[in-house]
């Protein structure tokens, strides 16, 4: 005698006649998974049938057409839940169709080259974007602050890459030999950098109506990391890139979409994170907020000085880790430094 097993349910017992007359009214399906009654082997019902020399033809509910119009209109064309636009309650999947269709508009926009790269830049910003989203949401996350942070950190950091980083005089060491090209891609490169990042995740902490736990601005720091992502992405992609063989030009585009600005998010990420330490532990803002700049400048400029060549890359791609690690590490043992810092 065989048990069906469905659904953390059972059936049955029934002799392997019954069962085929299951399977064949389609009450019972071969996967189904079927256990003897005597051995307790679980196995599947198309299995217990085969052994026994038994062979299942499920009966048809008529022709083609026959079973079309058993099964129905609504399931094919369901029009009573679109007029009712039930449709507009699954928000996922409803974002998920814009981020999808999206690119098929801009194709066909008739916009300057420039503004398609910035709106391939801006598409891939909004899928890193989903992703944060979905990963470091809080409840004080506001999507109407998120937006607002994202274009603001960008008219911003036009400005000051308009020219005005070039006051940061640590910037002509890059072009030195190491050790002294470290030094302009950290205090030169890093720190502005960084920093012109951080500035609208400040802000926004010093206006919030309510103390922002670690985990709310670093998300916001996240975003304002892709934000800074999508100028350098558009910057490469029409100063530097293509000027550069195809192959390459085509390679440094996808990175310059994707893990370039995932980097830059993470060391915003970082410094969003001691940036809310630093409200609320005011004790010790100075050297908080020292670190907000200071760790994530470290990182990208240690990056920056080693990326550039094949034997850097052994040293870049463990730095990029670190990161990513860090602010791990930092989130999940977020409650054990405020207790730290407040005793």
């Amino acid at each position: 005698m065989i048990y069906i097993l469905r659904n953390s349910q059972q059936f049955g017992p029934y002799d392997e006649n019954t069962l085929l007359t299951y399977v064949n009214s389609g009450q019972i399906l071969i996967q189904d998974q079927a256990r003897d009654s005597v051995t307790n082997e679980v196995t599947t019902v198309g299995r217990v049938l085969k052994r026994g020399g038994l062979k299942p033809c499920v009966a048809q509910s008529g022709g083609l057409m026959s079973q079309l119009r058993q099964i129905g209109k609504e399931l094919i064309v369901p029009a009573s839940s679109l007029r009712q636009h039930q449709w507009l309650q699954d928000k996922r999947l409803l974002m998920l169709s814009l981020v999808g269709l999206a690119p098929l508009a801009v194709m066909y926009a008739p916009v300057p080259k420039l503004l398609i790269f910035y709106a391939v830049s801006l598409y891939f910003a909004c899928i890193w974007g989903l992703f944060f989203y979905y990963l470091f949401k809080t409840a004080q996350v506001s999507a109407k602050t998120t937006i607002k942070l994202f274009f603001i950190t960008q008219i911003g950091i036009f400005l000051i890459f308009s020219g005005l980083h070039r006051l940061n005089l640590f910037y002509i060491f890059t072009e030195a030999p190491f050790p002294l090209s470290w030094v302009g891609y950290v205090l030169g490169v890093g720190v502005t950098e960084e920093l012109a990042k951080a500035l609208p995740v400040y802000f926004l902490a010093r206006r919030a109506r309510e103390p922002l736990i670690p985990q709310t601005l670093v998300f916001y720091g996240l975003m304002s990391g892709i934000a800074f992502g999508v100028f350098e992405g558009v910057q490469y992609q029409t100063q530097v890139n293509i000027k550069l063989d195809y192959s390459s030009a085509y390679f440094l585009n996808v990175a310059r979409l994707t893990s370039l600005p995932f980097l830059h998010a993470i060391w915003c990420g970082i410094a969003g994170y001691f940036i809310s330490f630093a409200q609320l532990y005011p004790k010790y803002r100075k050297a908080l907020y020292f670190l907000a700049i200071a760790v994530p400048a470290f990182l990208h400029g240690t990056y920056d000085t080693f990326c550039g060549s094949l034997p850097g890359m052994i040293v870049a791609l463990p730095v990029t880790l670190i990161g990513v690690v860090l602010l791990m590490t930092y989130l999940r043992k977020s409650a054990d430094y405020q207790s730290h810092l407040r005793h």
